[in-house]
């Protein structure tokens, strides 16, 4: 049974006076958020009309009290669904002023003279709005100050609830039926392109929303890269096909991925995907809250490529949620501990030889005691179509 769209006020009231809580702790009167994951995040506002560039959305948070938005009249009715009640709008686009003046008369009000205003600087961050509209706010807000938002809500989102857990597992659920379908869709002869387009369509047959996400590759005994997008070379008995997508229910994605042998896998096919599931195991039973997310990089690092240097293994992994990858990294340097509510990724990749690879990919979520396969397990032997 899918989980109810969106989430109840409570949830949000929760976010607020978490980041408000944490905003006092760093010396912040204010947080200004500009892009689609942080104004979604604190207002539930979720539309696809971000895929359009021209206008600029802001959302303050002051250090008490719910949001200010600060958005284009376009975007008002659907703000008004969510929790937020104080909605000031201006005409966009506006070559004159494109917003700024509103946002700076409402942090002016909100932030007192000689205020901190955090502004997102991290990485996996970016602030949404022109460079000369960045210098002219700065320039208004007079005597209050622009600052780093000490990752407030980059680290909130590290930790999920249970009802966006709940999202994120109905996302994952789609992905797994559609994946179970592959065999109505390629074969030998069929266009690696064909198979793009009707696996997105299995997709949302399966419940997904929409398929913001797909790439993957085939080859003979392997393929040579995971973020092509699709050729229209047909299969060949022999190959390996990976499927590597996020789906999106809700707001909230999935991402992981599936190989497939075209034909009888060969030997070293079926021992390379072995030794990948054996990799997700040993994630698996590192993934105890307490552990780095560098213990995660070296207990999967020493299965896929025992014996040889692990700095050349990149990424084994990486958080998930609102977007496709979040932070934390599975990298050795990232010694971020593991707290239950933790939703991730688990992507150990093997060398086939001859610039070729594979790569496997589980969701799985943190709990008290201990990790939850969200994405229903890959056995060690490869599909076979």
């Amino acid at each position: 049974m899918s989980a109810a769209r969106g989430f109840p006020a409570m949830e949000f009231a929760r976010r607020w006076q978490a980041a408000q809580a944490a905003m006092a702790r760093e010396g912040l009167d204010a947080l200004l958020l500009t892009t689609e994951v942080e104004i979604r995040y604190y207002t539930g506002f979720l539309t696809r009309f971000w895929e359009s560039p021209t206008r600029p959305w802001f959302l303050v948070l002051p250090s008490s009290g719910a949001p200010i938005a600060v958005i284009p009249s376009i975007g008002a009715h659907l703000m008004r669904q969510t929790p937020i009640s104080d909605i000031r709008t201006w005409a966009a686009p506006d070559y004159a002023d494109d917003g700024i003046g509103l946002l700076s008369e409402t942090l002016r009000e909100v932030a007192p003279k000689a205020g901190r205003i955090g502004l997102a600087s991290h990485i996996e961050s970016h602030v949404r709005m022109p460079r000369a509209g960045l210098a002219a706010l700065d320039a208004a807000l007079a005597d209050r100050t622009l600052v780093p938002d000490a990752e407030i809500t980059w680290r909130l989102r590290m930790i999920k609830s249970d009802l966006e857990i709940e999202k994120i597992s109905d996302a994952v659920a789609s992905a797994d039926r559609a994946f179970d379908r592959v065999s109505e869709i390629a074969g030998a002869g069929v266009a690696l392109s064909d198979v793009f387009r009707r696996f997105q369509i299995l997709c949302l047959e399966e419940g997904a929303d929409w398929v913001p996400y797909l790439a993957g590759a085939a080859g003979q005994g392997g393929y040579r890269d995971v973020i092509s997008p699709a050729t229209d070379d047909k299969l060949r008995r022999g190959d390996v096909l990976m499927l590597d997508t996020g789906v999106i229910r809700d707001g909230y994605f999935s991402d992981f991925d599936r190989n497939y042998s075209v034909g009888p896998p060969t030997d070293a096919v079926a021992s390379g995907h072995a030794r990948l599931v054996d990799a997700i195991d040993a994630g698996l039973e590192a993934a105890q809250p307490g552990a780095t997310f560098a213990d995660l990089f070296y207990a999967m690092a020493q299965i896929v490529m025992p014996g040889g240097d692990p700095s050349d293994a990149g990424r084994l992994g990486h958080g998930l949620g609102m977007q496709l990858t979040e932070g934390p990294s599975i990298i050795p340097s990232d010694h971020t501990r593991l707290e239950p509510g933790m939703v991730l990724t688990l992507e150990p990749g093997v060398d086939m030889g001859g610039g070729r690879i594979m790569v496997h990919e589980e969701d799985i979520v943190i709990r008290d005691d201990g990790p939850v396969c969200l994405s229903r397990r890959q056995e060690r032997e490869i599909r076979v179509i």
